[in-house]
């Protein structure tokens, strides 16, 4: 399937912005941002707007809220970990698959997410899919995902490069179509669970209040030492349990 490079999202843009302002020490590591009213004033954004892009980067490890002295900028990403590879609308199924209904199929540039964990030169161009997982009418999870490099998957994964360019009709998940494509490659993966709320965008994508407690699952899939897709799964209140395999 061919897709046609479309206009970033505002509050990816918002994010890079203050992330920038991050890396190159207007906010150093340990330092205080300003407050939400002053930092919006100071972007020329909405306060809405700037409080997602603020979720985003805690979300992502750049920043911390600290009780009675705000959001402060972190020493280091934060570390990662658990898996077991299974598309979320089957693992989160009770009886059959959840539908997944597509939002948004794209391709970007990176953030700091996917520069981190799809290890993405600034300028690359990754593909993006944004879906709902729905069942009986009611919203239970939207995930984002982003697959490596088109030039990186055609040299570890050429299987699954070809099937993301070819997929008629993409009402599916990204992980759903790796474990297709992956018979006889071997995949490991890693994620992280994270306490949030979903903020006031994924909020009204869920019919759900922006001030709604969440669950957030980071994920990333690699080909031997090389990561190909990563991910972030947002579960709301009320949303199927997930079960976790521990063994030892």
């Amino acid at each position: 399937m061919a897709v046609s490079r479309q206009q970033r999202r505002p509050v990816v843009v918002l994010y890079e912005r203050i992330a920038d302002a991050i890396h190159e020490g207007t906010y150093p590591p340990g330092s205080t941002l300003p407050s939400e009213p002053r930092l919006a004033t100071e972007l020329g954004v909405s306060r809405p707007a700037l409080r997602e892009a603020l979720l985003l980067l805690q979300e992502d490890g750049l920043l911390s809220v600290r009780r009675g002295v705000g959001r402060t900028v972190n020493d280091r990403p934060p570390r990662r970990g658990y898996e077991h590879i299974q598309p979320l609308e089957e693992l989160l199924s009770t009886g059959s698959p959840l539908r997944v209904r597509p939002l948004l199929r794209a391709v970007e540039e990176p953030t700091d997410f996917t520069t981190q964990h799809l290890l993405a030169p600034a300028r690359a161009e990754l593909r993006f899919w944004e879906s709902l997982l729905a069942g009986d009418g009611t919203a239970a999870a939207l995930s984002q995902e982003w697959a490596a490099a088109e030039e990186v998957l055609d040299g570890v994964h050429p299987a699954f490069a070809e099937a993301l360019r070819t997929t008629p009709a993409p009402a599916t998940s990204m992980l759903a179509v790796l474990a297709a494509a992956s018979r006889g490659v071997s995949l490991t993966g890693h994620s992280g669970v994270t306490a949030t709320l979903l903020g006031q965008r994924r909020g009204e994508q869920l019919g759900r209040a922006a001030d709604t407690p969440a669950v957030l699952v980071t994920q990333v899939v690699r080909v031997g030492d090389t990561p190909i897709l990563a991910a972030k799964h947002m579960l709301p209140t009320g949303a199927p349990a997930m079960p976790v395999l521990q063994s030892n």
